[in-house]
């Protein structure tokens, strides 16, 4: 399934790719992408020929009826693994564990160091969890990947997306053996990551933004709140005077 998926978005969009040959044709490497869009866990498998294997919510697993038969059958052959986000620590260790399974496997992994999509298109900071911890607890080579456009295909809202040519870009591989075995220590993790964020920033040409997405989103839910409720403040201000000016008359 994932060669006729990967082989019709190949057709329809046409992808141009830079840096294949940093991809290990054998063994483990963990591909640490930004993240612009839905599609981008869809596009990087697509142009690969070995199997790359992320993270997904369980609940796209096992959603009842036909659709969610189909989207569960659609994710399992793009390569998308099930994480139970329930528990104390939620989806963090058990993305943790899944990583390290896979590459024990000596398979590709893929993760987004932003933890969800950019708000508005630049790169945010990198989580200092899942990526780091992958790395350092298996020694695997992580291979910086950065996607291009994938935002302007199917921006949030659009249902159909629009036919354009997306670009990947995939740098040379990241070694951090010499920390292996110390994915206990948040300073070398800090680091790791960061020096893994500064490769996906060359490659991508994004504005680094040193926040995490997540907090930049609640900036932006905030501001938009603030301001309809200024809008809405206004109109009733304006109500009220047009109101009173009957008055008068």
């Amino acid at each position: 399934m994932k060669f006729s998926i990967g082989g019709s978005l190949k057709l329809a969009f046409r992808p141009w790719v830079e840096g294949l040959e940093n991809i290990p044709a054998e063994g483990p490497a963990i591909l640490a992408s930004n993240h612009l869009s839905f599609s981008d866990s869809f596009f990087l498998p697509a142009v690969l020929d070995r199997k790359v294997t992320f993270i997904a919510k369980a609940e796209y697993f096992t959603s009842p009826g036909v659709k969610g038969k189909l989207t569960a059958a659609f994710f399992k052959g793009v390569g998308q693994l099930p994480v139970d986000r329930s528990g104390a620590r939620g989806a963090g260790e058990a993305a943790i564990k899944s990583g390290i399974d896979v590459i024990e496997r000596g398979e590709l992994f893929g993760i987004y160091p932003e933890g969800t999509r950019s708000p508005d298109g630049r790169l945010y900071r990198g989580k200092p969890g899942g990526l780091a911890r992958v790395a350092l607890a298996t020694g695997a080579p992580v291979i910086p990947v950065a996607m291009i456009d994938t935002e302007k295909i199917q921006p949030p809202g659009k249902v159909v997306p629009k036919l354009m040519r997306p670009g990947i870009r995939i740098g040379k591989p990241l070694d951090f053996s010499r920390y292996h075995g110390m994915d206990g220590d948040r300073f070398i993790l800090r680091s790791v990551t960061d020096e893994v964020m500064y490769e996906i920033m060359k490659l991508s040409g994004q504005e680094y933004v040193d926040i995490y997405a997540t907090a930049a989103k609640r900036q932006i839910a905030d501001a938009e709140k603030a301001e309809k409720a200024a809008k809405a403040d206004k109109g009733d201000k304006g109500d009220k005077g047009e109101q009173q000016d009957r008055v008068a008359e």
